[in-house]
């Protein structure tokens, strides 16, 4: 199974940009979907973006479409998010995880999954 560490989360004023990076562990890294995932305190962790195993579609999260932008590397094991025009709502733990998309857009971590890594905090505030 994959294994994942996530880096790159920080404090920011709305606004600004962050870019977080998620490094895999075993061979089946490009065998997955990759996504990240974001918890804000109090609430569940839901999915925010999906790329599929070639990195030729990625899908968004409505609340995050035209300022996030996913990108892997299926060589390096690598997983990175582009955020910018961070806003306040964007405050939250993010993870890096294998995903899907089910019907209707929403996006799931693969059901097997159980090595959520520790994730990296992202903090978007004045």
């Amino acid at each position: 199974q994959v294994q994942v560490l996530e880096s790159g989360g920080g404090l920011v004023q709305p606004g600004e940009s962050l870019r977080l990076s998620c490094t895999a562990s075993g061979s089946l890294f490009s065998s997955y979907a990759m996504g990240w995932f974001r918890q804000a305190p109090q609430k569940e962790r839901v999915g925010i973006a999906c790329t599929t195993q070639s990195g030729g579609r990625t899908w968004y999260e409505d609340s995050v479409q035209g300022r996030f932008t996913q990108f892997r590397d299926n060589g390096l094991n690598t997983l990175a998010l582009q955020m910018n025009s961070l806003k306040p709502d964007d405050t939250a733990m993010y993870y890096c995880a294998p995903c899907v998309v089910i019907p209707g857009g929403s996006i799931r971590a693969v059901s097997s999954f159980n090595s959520w890594g520790q994730g990296t905090q992202v903090t978007v505030s004045s």
